[in-house]
């Protein structure tokens, strides 16, 4: 109570953008699924840089709740897949188990650059490299990590392409 607010509002042609596409998410989503976006975040091996920004489009700040998008902890509520790091080896088979267990019609999006192709970590003996040899995806995000406005076009691209 004796701090006071310690998080800085963000700058505003950064809340416009976030409203802007949150907008657009929020129409395809009702029109899509005639309800919210249920997210499966999987981390498939990565750094946890990707999760702290897949975090913060949940936080207080940009909110994705308020367009309607919602995570969930069980695969087999899911609409859509949000995968992060490369696949290790020791997660191909767990992958795998969660993409079948997520219902059709399943979206797949392969965030940051290891998702993409397997980024700084490549392909080894310990890592299989992206997430498409292992699953099929259909939107990539790429980045380092990406940013929560990058997460959110991704998603409004995943959405709006089925």
């Amino acid at each position: 109570m004796r701090t006071g607010i310690v998080t800085e509002p963000l700058p505003a042609e950064v809340e416009e953008e976030i409203k802007s596409v949150g907008t657009k998410l929020e129409d395809v989503i009702r029109r899509r699924f005639s309800r919210s976006l249920t997210i499966r975040q999987v981390d498939a091996g990565s750094c946890n840089g990707c999760e702290l920004e897949i975090h913060a489009i949940n936080n207080p700040i940009y909110n994705c709740e308020r367009f309607g998008i919602h995570f969930t902890a069980s695969p087999r509520f899911a609409d859509m897949l949000l995968v992060t790091g490369p696949v290790t080896r020791n997660m191909e088979i767990a992958l795998r188990r969660t993409y079948i267990s997520t219902p059709p019609p399943k979206l797949v999006v392969a965030v940051g650059d290891c998702g993409c192709n397997g980024g700084i970590f490549g392909e080894s003996y310990a890592s299989l490299g992206g997430i498409d040899k292992v699953i099929p995806v259909d939107v990539y995000i790429p980045g380092c990590p990406p940013t929560p406005v990058a997460l959110l076009h991704g998603i409004l691209k995943a959405v709006g392409n089925k």
